[in-house]
């Protein structure tokens, strides 16, 4: 079927340009090969795992059946490589099963970084081409029932095993496609943890321990990647398992181990522009469905407004996250999407609700070093027209560069009042 070729062409090549160019030559014919002797779409129709099987197979049994390739020497790699990518995400693959990588981002087809122990590092990862990369995206998306071409550039959604997809491709993305994937990780971290690798204090996690088992409302603010979620998912574990919660996110990351759960998830609007829920919708929603507590992803739009609402109407002990570079920020966000969310409030109402609603703010930060710590953890007070922080907990970082370290307050009457009336 094919001229045998001379042996150097079995050989690797030592120049990194041609060893590519052969080993994409071995791959393109063997691709070929396996279309005209496998019946794909009746093997996509079985289980993944057989399919890969049966594909591995079939591959070694190519290799043994043409002489030019039989002597080529990295069999298993390429094998790999092609059976990913004929039922798999292709390059995606090898990162997807390391469990130490935390994020996986890429510019393009030639620049792959992941994120591992908080810090971030390239790969030697990369795409054939542009071409190849962005049909990868499209079969990801097309695997969770979305769609992403040129007059859809962009697309979110969650992957079966529960972790974050994002990507754009041209004409939003300029110099290749842009892909990102926050992980979903099996095994959450419980608070003790937390404590003995140093993110907060073991008074800190008696303190929240006891704020959330008597039902203060909290909201936890950090930045892009702090371990936000990672410390909602710990002091939900302190909810009580007689309680109904209900959970609404973006993207389903919490794993609430009590057996009370109603978990709900936006949805973005078909190709058609319709079917949109968002998370303004489900809040409405999730006060007709009885809640105990009502657990929020993220407050990042109008549905602020239904929240604070439903903080404040008895819906005690409710949990949500919040972008922001510090504590006090936090309050200041929220006036704002309170404020955007309800056209012309005045701001003595709008702080009223705050104050009204939260009783206690804590600011998650990851250091350079890529470990989370709690910096701060304050109380809400409103004095007068205005609102700030009373600091309860704090991690102090020494201007000479030694070891952070956390300093308490006294717990104030009021707040220790209003936690004993909540039992």
């Amino acid at each position: 079927m094919f001229q045998q070729k001379s042996p150097e062409f079995a050989r690797r090549a030592s120049d990194p340009k041609e060893k590519r160019q052969e080993e994409k030559s071995v791959k393109d014919r063997l691709h070929h090969l396996l279309i005209e002797m496998v019946d794909v779409r009746a093997m996509m129709r079985l289980d993944e795992g057989v399919v890969r099987k049966e594909l591995r197979t079939a591959i070694e049994n190519l290799f043994l059946s043409h002489p030019d390739l039989i002597r080529y020497r990295e069999k298993d790699r390429l094998t790999q490589e092609l059976v990913d990518e004929m039922v798999g995400f292709g390059p995606l693959e090898e990162l997807l099963r390391d469990t130490t990588i935390s994020d996986i981002l890429i510019n393009g087809p030639r620049q792959v970084y992941v994120e591992r122990n908080g810090q971030m590092e390239e790969t030697s990862v990369t795409f054939s081409d542009n071409e190849e990369l962005v049909r990868i995206i499209q079969r990801i998306a097309n695997r969770v029932g979305r769609r992403i071409d040129e007059s859809s550039p962009s697309v979110d959604a969650r992957l079966p095993d529960g972790s974050r997809f994002n990507a754009v491709i041209y004409p939003i993305a300029l110099d290749g496609a842009l892909v990102s994937i926050r992980r979903f990780t099996s095994h959450a971290l419980t608070p003790q943890q937390f404590v003995e690798g140093g993110g907060m204090s073991e008074e800190m996690m008696v303190f929240l321990q006891a704020a959330v088992r008597t039902r203060l409302n909290m909201v936890i603010a950090g930045g892009t990647g702090s371990g936000k979620t990672t410390l909602l998912n710990m002091l939900s574990s302190f909810v009580s398992p007689k309680e109904r919660i209900v959970t609404i996110e973006d993207s389903a990351e919490l794993r609430l181990r009590q057996p009370h759960v109603a978990r709900m998830e936006t949805r973005s609007e078909n190709s058609e522009g319709k079917g949109r829920v968002t998370a303004r919708d489900l809040v409405r929603n999730a006060l007709r469905m009885r809640p105990d507590r009502i657990i929020v992803g993220e407050c990042r739009g109008d549905e602020v407004f239904d929240m604070l609402q439903a903080m404040n109407t008895g819906h005690d002990g409710s949990l949500t996250t919040i972008h922001a570079n510090s504590a006090e920020d936090a309050i200041g966000r929220l006036e704002m999407l309170l404020g955007l969310a309800q056209e012309n409030l005045p701001m003595w109402y709008i702080r009223q609700q705050v104050a009204a609603s939260i009783d206690v703010i804590i600011h998650v930060k990851r250091l350079a070093s890529g470990k989370r710590k709690v910096t701060q953890i304050g109380q809400v007070v409103k004095d007068g027209d205005q609102i700030h922080l009373q600091p309860l907990f704090v991690c102090k970082f020494p201007d000479d560069g030694g070891s952070p370290f956390f300093e308490s307050s006294d717990i104030p009457f009021e707040l220790v009042s209003k936690m004993n009336s909540r039992c």
